[in-house]
This record gives C-alpha cells, sequence and structure tokens, in this order.
C-alpha cells in the first residue's frame, strides 16, 4: 500500500500582472506561456537550455539545470505560483523547496507518478482497471514474474523513459537475454500484454476549491510508440466515454489534483476501460483543444493553479490533432501553401531530429474520416 504524506494546501489566488513560473522549457511550457500572457501574466522559465522553447515566449528564463537548487530558490523567489511542465524534474529539490514556494500542485503528485511501479499500484488500490504487473530487482525476480504474468509482457524501468524507450517486449524465453540488459541498468516493472482495441486519453482538471471540468476523450493513434494523432471525440461508444470521463474525475479527486493530469488509457477487447499511464501535466493528445475546445488544456491548467474558477468544457467541432516530427519538417512547411483551415503549430527547436516533436496540426471537421483520407493523402506522414 502507497504511504502518502497528508498535505494541506491553502486557497491561493494569483492576480493579473503577477508571475508563473514553469520549470521546464519545452513546448508544453511554450504552451502554457503562451496562455498565460494571452491572460495578463508574467512568465519566468528554468531551463538549462537557452534557446529552448517556453524561454523564447517568456518575459524571462534562468538557465540552470532542473537540480540546481539556488536557480530553484531564484525561480521561488521571482515568480508567485510555480508550475512544471513535465514529471522528470528533480523531486528532491521540490520538496525541500516546497515550504517556501507556492507550488499547488505538490510534490506528492509527482512523487507517484514519476515512478510506474508506484503509479500502477495507487490506481490499483483506487479499485481501477490496469495491466498485471510485479516489481523486478533482479533476473530472477524477471524469470518468476515472466512466469506469474506469462507471455507476452513489457518489461519497463521504474523511471525515465517515454515514448517507448527503456522498455523491451518479452514475447518469449530469446528476449530474457535482452530485458536483463535493461533491468541491470536500474529497476524495472514487468507489465502484462493486453488484447486492447483502441488507445484512448482524458484530460482533467482540478483546482484546490474541489472544482473538476473534463476534456472530451481523445482516440490515439501511435506509431513506434510516439503519438501519431489524435481524434476528438473518440470513436467508442458514449457509455465507454462516460466510464473513461468518471475513471479520470476519480483519480484526480484521490490525488488531490491541482492542476492537468493526463490519463492515458487503454479499451480493452473485454470491453473494459485500463488506466495505463498519468502524465501530472498538460499532455500531447490534449493539444487539439486550444482550437476545438472553448478553454485549452493550458488555458484551464493556468486557471487551476492560479486558483481561478473552472468551466465546464465545450468541445466546439470534431478534431484532427498530428504530430510534427523532425522527419516531417521539411514537407510540412509546404503543406501550409495547400491547407488554409489547418492549424500549424511550431515548437521553434533549433534541430529537427529524427522522431522528435517539433509541431503539431490541428484540423477541425465536420468529417472525421474524410479528414483522416486527406491527412494520409499527403504522403507527408507516410515515413
Amino acid at each position: 500500500m502507497i504511504k502518502r504524506k497528508k498535505v494541506v494546501k491553502i486557497l491561493k489566488y494569483i492576480k493579473q500582472g503577477q508571475t508563473i513560473g514553469i520549470i521546464g522549457g519545452g513546448q508544453l511550457g511554450q504552451m502554457l506561456a503562451l496562455d498565460a500572457k494571452e491572460n495578463g501574466m508574467k512568465v519566468l522559465v528554468l531551463d538549462p537550455n537557452p534557446t529552448c522553447s517556453a524561454g523564447q515566449v517568456a518575459d524571462a528564463q534562468i538557465v540552470a539545470a532542473y537540480d540546481d537548487f539556488a536557480a530553484l530558490q531564484q525561480l521561488a523567489k521571482q515568480a508567485d505560483v510555480v508550475t512544471y511542465e513535465f514529471e522528470n524534474v528533480d523531486l528532491a529539490a521540490l520538496e525541500k523547496l516546497e515550504k517556501t514556494i507556492w507550488l499547488p500542485q505538490g510534490t506528492e503528485l509527482l512523487k507517484i507518478t514519476k515512478n510506474r511501479l508506484t503509479e500502477k499500484t495507487f490506481l490499483k488500490e483506487q479499485g481501477l482497471d490496469v495491466v498485471d504487473f510485479c516489481e523486478v530487482n533482479d533476473e530472477q525476480e524477471l524469470k518468476q514474474a515472466v512466469k506469474k504474468i506469462g507471455y507476452p509482457c513489457i518489461l519497463k524501468t521504474c523511471e525515465g523513459g517515454y515514448d517507448g524507450k527503456s522498455q523491451v517486449n518479452i514475447n518469449d524465453s530469446a528476449d530474457l537475454n535482452e530485458a536483463g540488459k535493461l533491468l541491470r541498468q536500474r529497476k524495472c516493472i514487468l507489465e502484462g500484454w493486453l488484447d486492447f482495441s483502441l488507445e484512448c486519453s482524458v484530460m482533467v482538471a482540478r483546482n484546490l476549491a474541489g472544482e473538476i471540468t473534463v476534456f472530451p476523450v481523445s482516440e490515439n493513434i501511435h506509431r513506434n510508440h510516439i503519438l501519431h494523432l489524435s481524434i476528438v471525440p473518440a470513436r467508442i461508444a458514449e457509455n465507454l466515454q462516460q466510464v473513461a470521463k468518471q475513471a479520470a474525475v476519480k483519480i484526480a479527486k484521490s490525488l488531490d489534483l491541482c492542476g492537468v493530469l493526463g490519463v492515458e488509457m487503454f479499451v480493452g477487447k473485454d470491453g473494459r476501460v485500463y488506466i495505463n499511464e498519468l502524465a501530472p501535466r498538460p499532455h500531447n493528445s490534449g493539444h487539439y483543444s486550444i482550437e476545438a475546445c472553448d478553454f485549452s488544456q493550458f488555458a484551464i491548467h493556468n486557471r487551476a493553479i492560479c486558483g481561478w474558477p473552472l468551466p465546464q468544457i465545450t468541445l466546439l467541432k470534431p478534431v484532427v490533432m498530428v504530430n510534427v516530427l523532425g522527419q516531417h519538417v521539411c514537407a510540412i512547411k509546404k503543406l501550409i501553401q495547400t491547407k488554409p483551415s489547418w492549424h500549424f503549430h511550431d515548437y521553434g527547436k533549433d534541430q529537427a531530429l529524427l522522431d522528435r516533436k517539433m509541431g503539431h496540426v490541428t484540423i477541425l471537421t465536420d468529417d472525421l474520416d474524410k479528414t483522416l483520407v486527406e491527412i494520409e493523402e499527403t504522403k507527408v506522414w507516410s515515413d
């Protein structure tokens, strides 16, 4: 059972003109900063990259590593409220600062979601459906866990790794050697393989007054473990959409959430909704909300951490969001000339590397199937 520190969070109202501090300077921080500026806030970013995406649109940036305690103290002094835009920030440093910094998300949320074993255990304790899993510390435990869970299964590091990194698919005993190499690097979790019909996610948000708002269910299609596109509303039955939303709300309440949380899910072929992972911040699959909803996930996150009331979200129009990776950039620039109704987002990253997220495209539509065909016909994403 997970032992959780009881934290009493006070209500605090951040006014227009005050400063939001963002730990992390990636595209999520950039879009948080853009919304904050629209709403009259000042933005201070902490990131080691002097040309990071968020720093390009912020009022100022502290160029420092995430575990630089002096830099974090500087951020705390200059910002009226602090948030983090990804979970691989330095937890120990934030815990040390928590008494002097206004961090409405808190560190308990981060502690649970940074570790896959802790996260899966938490979800199971909430009575939510998850795949079978086992803690694995050495190769002997790996063999025992595989025997218990069965083939196929997936070995993942408990911490770190994203977009399919730091994990090994184990289809039979021949894969155990490769899995052992990963296990020797760090502590792992073994997860059972789920026969699913669809991947989806729900963005849910809560403020410290207890107000909760839920975004529509997004249907997500991945390529090489990287999100390729999101379709909203998800093409699943209404009752399954309600189950997914209810699960997200339950998780938000259980975590005493403040801000936005991305809840990644599988719809199993058995008709049940399984929770896969949690993201304690805005999520790639929620980018569609900038154009397709009356409030974006970034606007809602900022409102929540600033103590503003939360509206109920309305989907204005069906939408498809497509990721732009490094190998797509040149073709996308040409596509701008032929797709006047598409929304093109560029994160301003300096190097267009293979499989690196460089931007996204949002397409509002009255015909999802027709739009999916249109995307394929461009040949941009045919790599």
